[in-house]
């Protein structure tokens, strides 16, 4: 890592940026500009037996062994394409994460994992805040805004706010965000707390987008039926807002 970016990006998941801002770390990148991605939640998953649902997802995910390594593996081809620097930290994703006080799987369904974040993991927070507080000297963190209000989303956004208040940038979170009605469930239209910025892509960099997404090849088939959908999904959404958006809150 350097000692300074000018951007970090914090990846609550090991796709999460490249889906959502892959086209503008592309263009800093390419301005001569170092990028940082972090991905939060990239630790390995217990040595014990997984529970039934991580399971299912390595199934889907056609990821018999070293699921998480392989996906790390995946995250590195991507920020290659992207041109960023990667750190990826210890913690598990939540379908992997266990009860401290009983030892169980928290996370055990789609609706565990999209709901409220446990109240078991409350102080994990603290531990991510702490974490961030040590990263790099930068002049602007973006962040997960919670679009799709998944757990892992949530913690990472609710860490960042804790380290350093809520001088950050939010990005809205792709797939989630072409949903119709899931950015204006955490942003109310018109909300004058909160201004967009769109970023405009080049084909160059919308180009880079799709190239590091197909590197994510355990993770197509949850969002895609094959490329050409993805550059459909994926360069329509981009098309309808312009680009890639991000958020700022308005401080009075």
């Amino acid at each position: 890592m350097r000692d300074f970016y000018p951007t970090i990006y914090l990846s609550p998941h090991l796709d999460d940026v490249t889906l959502s801002c892959g086209g503008q770390v592309y263009q800093q990148t390419r301005a001569g500009q170092s990028v940082l991605i972090v991905t939060v939640t990239a630790g390995d998953p217990p040595r014990d037996a997984l529970s039934g649902y991580a399971q299912s997802l390595h199934d889907r995910w056609a990821l018999a062994t070293d699921a998480v390594a392989a996906r790390r593996a995946e995250d590195l081809a991507a920020c290659r394409i992207l041109g960023a620097d990667a750190l990826h930290w210890e913690i598990a994703d939540c379908i992997y994460r266990m009860n401290p006080a009983t030892g169980e799987p928290i996370y055990l369904s789609d609706p565990d994992i999209f709901g409220d974040v446990h109240a078991a993991e409350h102080g994990l927070v603290e531990r991510l805040a702490a974490q961030m507080r040590a990263l790099p000297a930068h002049s602007r963190l973006c962040v997960p805004l919670g679009v799709g209000h998944h757990v892992d989303h949530q913690l990472t956004r609710a860490a960042a706010e804790q380290a350093f208040g809520r001088e950050l940038v939010y990005y809205e979170e792709y797939p989630y965000a072409q949903q119709p009605g899931a950015v204006s469930r955490v942003i109310a239209p018109g909300a004058p707390d909160w201004q967009a910025e769109v970023v405009a892509l080049t084909p160059d960099a919308l180009e880079a987008k799709f190239a590091a997404i197909l590197t994510f090849e355990s993770q197509l088939s949850t969002f895609f039926t094959d490329e050409a959908d993805l550059r459909r999904q994926v360069g329509g959404y981009a098309a309808s807002v312009g680009g890639e958006r991000l958020w700022r809150p308005v401080h009075p």
